[in-house]
This record gives structure tokens, sequence and C-alpha cells, in this order.
């Protein structure tokens, strides 16, 4: 059935190395965040690369990249993301996008006459940016991008209505962005791991069940100030102490079964070292794909909290910043991810993403999967990300036949 032309992997990697190499100067090795130069520029060169593998590119509202091979409606849709966070890596997202013009490549010299039209896709600012938002063109695309977002603000005042403008979007008209959730037959996004699960098992892709949501929390403490040299210790109402109890016990919350939890920032006051700290704000994540596996892991944090700060006399409270929801992958995907890998003869393992990505909004319009390949030492978000050429290959090839398997469907 696949009888396709074959994916060639030095396309792939020639397209890889020549993206990269638009960075932001002085900004960390392969750093290409959104809206910056290195990035505008960046997707004209992109547009050229879909418009020489045979699509029809236009930019939406939003900002999107968006390359068309016509064809009958509901559409196969792939790709992700070719912004980087600060001091970054070369493969988190430009792989997956990479990936989907080479399987426009495949298609158009394998002459397939495919039964649904094919998208290619280069969402608009995955990565969390100084706006306070991520996946911003997946969101506009879900119908998810609101008035309310594009009136936020960065450091000097710019909106991010403004700069979606400075990347060819339309944001007064952000609508028409929105897609019908009859225009998706499916939506297939190949990523990097980003972990070490693929490379211990030493197996070359990962088809993901689910990915994680995310509860973000803000912890405050009020305690009493007090002088550190003069008040005994069991005096003391030490807001820092019942902080660092919390800590902890987010680490053991978080380690009962595969979730995750991680305090990232802690501010503590007045933050001299000879007084006692009087007040302290920790913020902290919660990831898993179960809904209730978040729902009880918050509610047994505030318990905790508040037993913590009762016992020491401080005054503990547990906020709500935001929470997302986990999304699971499509069965009918990942069927149909299973029987490409078999006739590929590919060895692949099933596991959940820890990490958002631009699927969780694809999943409002329709049915989605995710592709996993291995990255080396499990590193991300570094200028050491690796993904070994094999598994470039092997990931690409598994994305198109993954496509035509459901385009026979």
């Amino acid at each position: 059935m696949i009888g396709h032309a074959a994916v060639k992997l030095e396309r792939v990697q020639a397209d890889l190395d020549a993206l990269a190499e638009f960075r932001e100067p002085d900004q960390g090795v392969w750093t290409r965040r959104v809206f910056s130069d290195a990035y505008l520029r960046s997707r004209e060169w992109l547009a050229e690369r879909m418009r020489e593998a045979g699509l029809e590119v236009s930019r939406d509202a939003a900002g999107n990249l968006i390359g068309v091979l016509p064809g009958p409606s509901p559409a196969l849709v792939t790709g992700s993301h070719t912004d980087t966070v600060a001091d970054g890596g070369r493969f988190d997202g430009p792989l997956g996008v990479l990936a989907a013009i080479e399987v426009a490549r495949c298609v158009r010299e394998g002459r397939l006459a495919l039964r649904h039209e094919l998208r290619a896709v280069d969402f608009l600012g995955e990565e969390p940016n100084e706006f306070g938002m991520s996946c911003v063109g997946s969101r506009a695309i879900a119908g998810n991008l609101t008035r309310e977002h594009l009136a936020l603000h960065d450091a000097s005042g710019r909106t991010l209505a403004d700069a979606i403008a400075t990347a060819g979007g339309d944001p007064s008209h952000i609508e028409k962005a929105t897609w019908p959730t009859s225009d998706v037959r499916a939506f297939v996004e190949l990523h990097i791991e980003q972990g070490p699960v693929l490379e211990g098992a030493g197996v070359s892709i990962g088809i993901v069940s689910g990915i994680a949501g995310i509860e973000r929390l803000q912890l405050t403490f009020e305690g009493e100030a007090g002088h550190a040299g003069t008040t005994p210790m069991g005096a003391r109402h030490d807001a820092l102490a019942a902080a660092a109890e919390a800590v902890l016990a987010i680490e053991r919350l978080a380690s009962r079964g595969d979730g995750v939890g991680t305090v990232g920032r802690i501010d503590a006051k007045p933050g001299a070292l000879n007084v006692i700290p009087g007040h302290v704000d920790v913020w902290a994540e919660l990831r898993h794909t179960s809904k209730e596996w978040l729902d009880e892991s918050r509610r047994e944090l505030e318990h905790d909290v508040d037993v913590i700060g009762k016992r020491r006399g401080v005054k503990a409270t547990v906020t709500a910043l935001s929470r997302t929801d986990p999304v699971l992958c499509s069965d009918e995907v990942r069927a149909a991810m299973c029987e490409a890998l078999d006739q590929l003869q590919l060895e692949s393992r099933v596991l959940p993403s820890g990490a958002g990505h631009d699927t969780v909004q694809m999943a409002y319009l329709g049915p989605v999967g995710m592709l996993f390949v291995p990255s080396v030492g499990g590193r991300s978000h570094c200028p050491e990300e690796l993904t070994l050429p094999e598994h470039l290959e092997a990931g690409t090839a598994a994305l198109l036949a993954t496509l035509l398997v459901l385009d026979e469907r």
C-alpha cells in the first residue's frame, strides 16, 4: 500500500541546517524567538521551501504559515512550529514543519493521488513568549485566541495584536484564522521526545498516548518577620520554612505514578539574611495525562499546605493560576500509526507527552496524534539538543506512512 517515493534524509538535514542559521545574534547559539527579526526572515525562507515542494502558500490572520496540496475536503493536516526558546535547540518544532514539507515532496514525486487535501502548517509562536502566551497560532486556528489575548502587552507596551501584524497576520480579523471542524480529517504532529524514554528503550519511534494537562498554582505564606538573631526557634512563624515543606509536599505528591511536579520560582521577603522571612510566594505546576490525577493532587496539596500553615502559625493559601486539561490522542490515529510502522518494520513504544504542543489546540477540531523520535540524552530546550540522522529519517518516513494510511481510510 505504501509504495511511495522514499524520504530523502539529506533534504531534511539540509533544511534543518539552513533553518538553524536564522538566529538572533548574542542570544545563544540557536535562538529564534517568535516575532524576532530572525524568526520573521526564516519564515520567508520557509515559505519558499513550501512552494518548491508544490504547496500553495498563504498566511492567515494569526500569522500561521500554511502550505496546501489541494484535494477533497476534509484535510489531512501536519506541522509544528519553528520558533525556539531562548538559547534553545535546532530540532524542537522545526523537525515537524520540515518533515511536513518532505511529505509533500514525496507525495508529488510519487505521483500519489490523495483522497484528501494535505496541509502543512508552521504554527505561529508555540513557545511561551513575552506576552505570557504559548501556542498562539494553533489557538487561533482552534478558535481559542480571544480579544483579551490580543490585548496582552509586553514590557515595552506592544500588544500581542501588534506583534502578530509584524508576522504578516491580520489581528483585526482574527476570527478568519479559525477552521471549522469539518475541515480536518486528522492532525498528526512529528516531534522530538524531549526526554530520555525512547533512547533508553532503544526504539526509533514513540506513539504518544496523550498530552499532559497542566495545573499551575501560586502558594502564598504569610508569617511573621523578625530578627534572625534574637527570635528563638520555637517562637518563630517562618514563612520560608513553611514554603520549604510545601515544596517537598509537591515533590512527594508528584512522585506517585508517572506524574510530575515542579516548583520553578520562590520569592521570599524581605529577603535579608538577618531577617526571618515574613512573606513567601511559591509558583508551582503539576502535570499528568489524567484529569482525575490533577484534581486529586491539587486537593491533597491544598490540604497539606493548610496543615503546614496551621502547625507553623503561618497563613497559607493556594491559588489556581491556570489549568489546561489533558488531551488523549485518537485511537483511530494511533491505529493508523501502528499499521504504518508495521509496514515500515519500525519498532515503537507508547508513551505520554509531558510537554505541551500545538496538538492540544488542534484536538478541538478533530482526531489528533503525535509521533516522537528520540532525543540524545533526553535533552531539549538547550543548545545540545540533538536527534540522530537515522531517527530523523525514521520519524519522517513514519509521518508520511501514517498520513497515507489515514488517507486510504
